[in-house]
């Protein structure tokens, strides 16, 4: 199989990965903090390594700050109902995952929250500017995606954060689709929230994700439950992270993603960034020669990630996706991506979506040479 589908979950993982999951299952699968014995200790050390190993990566103020999730969607939805207000103002935007999205839109049908959705140009980028008109004196919370998991186009996060912060609100950015694979600098960037998986980039088990809970925040609790440390309490211990990870983490995959964090830092955020978006730009000039097919999304490679949709007038995306699938054992997604408000301003739904496709830091020149050969045969 040719596995072009990062963007949903990064394959293969390093080895040292799955070296680190089988070893930990073997050696020291115990709940962490609820015991002083050798292996409930090393669990809990575990998860300490992992946050000082994020701490790092994304140069937070403390790794205690880094609250484990199940995913990125679990992260958003504890930053989102763990912060917003009744009456509160949230600007978001037409790029939005539907892990943003529902949400808040649900808050909005609910009429706890108002919300500006605002929109991303023709090329798939956000203008800064375009935040600041939408400032009311109800804002309180700015939430917008790092990159496009549609188009793969990097919004101007800092630039933003500039804005946000100068007007004392908060910020929150979903890094689904940049952490490992792009710079993130959550002071120089002023971000206050941010939630990201450890299966995409940061090449971890599914699973696993965290969120970022910067000082100018104290949230909600999202769940309360068992700490190990503090088990007197009547509620929920208020100290960071134990305030927002009641019950037993999943600590074998946090293992994992220790490991995946580690092969990201040896290699460098920057060069794997490079040799991703090399390869997805040899598929675009590829997929520009076919007759039929449109390439959507901003061609500046520096303000992408790896991800590129397409759709064909021969065939709907699902049945393209199927042929290559079937046929030529070749992995993409397509569809909407979970994100149907871009799909809509591009005009791809309902018209069933576009094909995506998503390089990782394994795959070839030889793996697009394939996809692209195989489009041509299919389409040509």
């Amino acid at each position: 199989m040719i596995y072009l589908d990062n963007a949903a979950t990064s394959y293969p993982k390093p080895e040292a990965v799955y070296q680190a999951l089988d070893a930990f299952a073997r050696t020291s699968l115990a709940n962490p903090g609820r015991a002083g014995h050798k292996m409930a200790l090393a669990a809990e050390r575990a998860l300490d390594d992992c946050r000082h190993l994020l701490n790092q990566l994304f140069h937070g103020k403390g790794p205690e700050r880094f609250a484990f999730t199940l995913n990125c969607t679990d992260a958003l939805n504890m930053a989102f109902k763990g912060v917003l207000d009744e009456g509160d103002h949230i600007i978001t935007s037409d790029l939005e995952h539907n892990s943003v999205s529902r949400p808040l839109r649900a808050m909005e049908k609910d009429g706890r929250i108002s919300l500006t959705r605002i929109k991303a140009d023709s090329d798939g980028y956000l203008n800064p500017d375009d935040v600041r008109r939408a400032l009311t004196p109800r804002t309180r919370l700015v939430a917008l995606t790092h990159a496009s998991n549609v188009l793969g186009t990097v919004q101007p996060i800092a630039e933003i954060g500039r804005i946000v912060r100068e007007h004392d609100l908060l910020f929150l950015v979903d890094a689904a689709q940049t952490a490992g694979v792009a710079p993130i600098d959550v002071q120089e960037m002023n971000i206050d929230l941010l939630a990201f998986p450890g299966h995409k980039s940061l090449l971890g088990p599914t699973g696993t994700g965290a969120l970022y809970v910067g000082p100018r925040i104290t949230p909600r609790a999202w769940r309360e439950g068992g700490t190990g440390g503090d088990s007197a309490s009547e509620t929920q211990p208020r100290e960071l992270p134990h305030f927002l990870e009641g019950g037993t983490p999943n600590v074998l995959g946090v293992a994992g993603l220790a490991a995946g964090i580690r092969y990201v830092q040896a290699q460098g955020v920057e060069q794997i960034h490079a040799r991703e978006n090399e390869l997805i730009e040899r598929l675009r000039l590829r997929l520009e020669a076919i007759d039929g097919v449109t390439v959507y999304g901003g061609r500046d490679a520096s303000r992408r990630v790896s991800t590129l949709s397409f759709s064909a007038e021969a065939l709907p995306a699902a049945e393209l996706a199927g042929v290559l699938d079937q046929a030529f054992d070749v992995a993409v997604r397509p569809g909407l991506h979970c994100s149907p408000y871009i799909h809509r301003a591009l005009g791809t739904l309902p018209a069933g979506g576009t094909v995506r496709v998503s390089t990782g830091p394994f795959n070839t020149a030889a793996d697009v040479d394939a996809l692209a050969s195989a489009l041509t045969e299919i389409l040509g």
